[in-house]
């Protein structure tokens, strides 16, 4: 399917994202997660990125290695090479003993144009310093060198990495994420970096604050959004899409 830019797709709401890919069944952030999601026709998957000690990218949650794989220590104390040696799978299930943890480029060129991604750079990869290999630069020169700008959107609790990414040239769309209600700083930050939407946590989430950031123009995707119950509460909020570790329990709710 050819998408529009970002920022000029109208989805049917509420978008039912993936987070970590279809996580409830498969293990996070691998490729099996990923194409599960996509098998099931999730409209966006969203997935976490971090620097190896060569700088690469990898695509991983934790800053450690060892609730996801079978390795222990810091991601960022090993190169991409000694880190695609890991078990990411088994942790999860025997079945998946060999999953690997996927580059970035393998998770574009795995979508390719069939549905948006949604990539958070974690706040721990932030450097003030802004090297010219700092992370947000790798993420911005892959998604343009693969041409795909208009399905991806950049995310991250770190409103500096942002910032970082909207003083490039055509920077994607992106998104603030909190832990926290959606109090004055959060907007103004999601207003001076256009943000394209905001993802707060779903049990943070009212009415009030979802009504606040519509009517700047900024979408509300809360995360955490994993049973049918919160589900629910979320659409009586008006939100725009929810992040869900387990797609087919919500969108069986509202088919796309």
């Amino acid at each position: 399917m050819a998408l529009k830019p970002l920022k000029q797709i109208s989805f049917k709401r509420p978008l039912i994202i993936a987070h970590r890919g279809y996580r409830a069944k498969y293990p996070e952030n691998t490729l099996a997660s990923f194409s599960a999601a996509l098998d099931i026709g999730v409209k966006m998957i969203e997935l976490d990125v971090m620097l190896t000690r060569d700088r690469k990218m990898v695509v991983i949650h934790d800053a450690t290695l060892e609730r996801t794989t079978d390795g222990h220590g810091q991601v960022n104390g090993y190169t991409l090479q000694e880190l695609k040696a890991l078990d990411a799978g088994s942790w999860f299930h025997p079945s998946f003993a060999g999953e690997r943890l996927p580059e970035l480029e393998e998770v574009l060129d795995l979508v390719s144009d069939r549905t948006l991604i949604n990539i958070e750079i974690k706040s721990n990869a932030y450097e003030p310093h802004h090297p010219s290999d700092a992370i947000e630069r790798q993420v911005v020169e892959l998604v343009r060198r693969k041409k795909a700008h208009a399905f991806v959107l950049i995310s991250s609790f770190e409103w500096k990495i942002l910032d970082s990414v909207t003083s490039m040239e055509t920077p994607p769309a992106i998104a603030l994420i909190s832990k926290y209600p959606a109090e004055s700083d959060n907007v103004k930050h999601c207003i001076k970096l256009k943000a394209f939407s905001w993802h707060p946590n779903c049990r943070e989430l009212t009415y009030d604050q979802v009504k606040t950031m519509r009517e700047q123009g900024i979408r509300v995707f809360p995360y955490n959004v994993d049973s049918r119950e919160e589900y629910q509460q979320m659409i009586q909020m008006d939100v725009d899409g929810v992040i869900t570790s387990a797609p087919p329990l919500v969108s069986v709710l509202d088919p796309a």
